[in-house]
């Protein structure tokens, strides 16, 4: 009997949430709110995440070759990264802090199974064909997300080194994938409207970077830190010429493709407030952390909804 399909963008989900926890986290870490908040977010996208892998493995197990397909899937195929890179925020974020070895162990088996299928999906790109139209920034997830994100995990639990040969993988990956998805965008047709969401990425990789350098570099201002914010500061702003996009959307799991994105953004500018202290600081990262929040708790409670009523998952076998 074959299961449920459960589509790969559905680990955004666990993704996104880990990214709202981690805003928290750094506030937190600053002094300004509780870390029970975000230990609580931590343990959500916890439990978000090992449903979504018990119902895709459910799904995967009861269909043959349905796990080669959805990888070979030249569209959905980078979101199944997520799966391994949302454990390693979880991990150093969320079990470090408490139990420093499992928590080092964790990040660096996810770590090794992000770089592993990273490497996988860059040579299917080199050796199977692929469209120029079917580029969308969901590409930036399997290498560029997941050695940045790798590279401020492993940071978090003491392995420098490591963490900065991963700084490298992903800004390499970003500066090659980005300008091949930036060419798409800028020479072909607008994306199909289920992956318009996939364009709030683009935001991404300049303040995941930031997130990344920050956590090697010991939040400290220089000039590359600058020049990431330059950059993401130009990408933020570009959201807004897409917003009559945005704004006719229908609500879909595409759209937690907004949510990692953002908060990204918010954690990179509550780095920035903190480093600046400008007059009235604290109270901007309250905004921020209730902007995002209300953002991304909209998402969820928008998509629980969508559940309540069978429309969140596509259409059985």
């Amino acid at each position: 009997m074959v299961r449920q399909r459960i589509p790969l963008n559905f680990f955004g989900m666990s993704f996104g949430l880990a990214g709202l926890a981690g805003c928290w986290v750094t506030a937190g870490d600053q002094g300004h709110v509780s870390d029970v908040v975000g230990d609580a977010f931590l343990a959500f996208a916890a439990v978000v995440w090992l449903v979504t892998v018990a119902f895709y493995l459910r799904y995967v197990l009861s269909k043959r070759g349905a796990f080669g397909a959805d990888l070979l899937d030249n569209v959905a195929g980078p979101f199944a990264s997520l799966a391994v890179i949302t454990p390693m925020l979880l991990a150093a974020q969320g079990v470090a802090p408490r139990a420093p070895t499992a928590g080092r162990i964790l990040v660096d088996v996810f770590l090794v199974l992000t770089v592993l299928l990273g490497g996988w999906f860059t040579g299917q790109w080199i050796y199977g064909p692929l469209e120029l139209d079917r580029l969308h920034p969901g590409y930036f997830l399997p290498t560029v997300a997941g050695g940045l994100v790798a590279s401020a995990t492993a940071a978090e639990v003491g392995q420098r080194r490591l963490a900065e040969a991963m700084l490298g993988l992903g800004i390499v990956c970003w500066f090659i994938l980005g300008s091949m998805i930036m060419a798409r965008m800028f020479f072909r047709p607008l994306l199909p409207a289920p992956l318009l969401p996939t364009l709030a990425i683009e935001v991404a990789p300049p303040t995941v970077a930031s997130i990344a350098y920050f956590a090697v570099n010991g939040d400290h201002a220089d000039i590359f830190a600058a020049g990431l914010a330059g950059y993401g500061l130009l990408m933020v702003l570009a959201q807004i010429r897409l917003l009559p996009a945005f704004l006719r959307l229908t609500f879909a799991p595409s759209t937690w493709a907004f949510t990692f994105s953002w908060a990204a953004v918010v954690t990179t500018a509550l780095h920035w407030n903190e480093l600046g202290r400008p007059a009235g600081h604290i109270v901007y990262t309250y905004l921020l952390l209730v902007a995002i929040t209300a953002f991304i708790g909209g998402i969820a409670a928008r998509t629980v909804l969508a559940l309540v009523r069978r429309q969140l998952l596509p259409p059985g076998p």
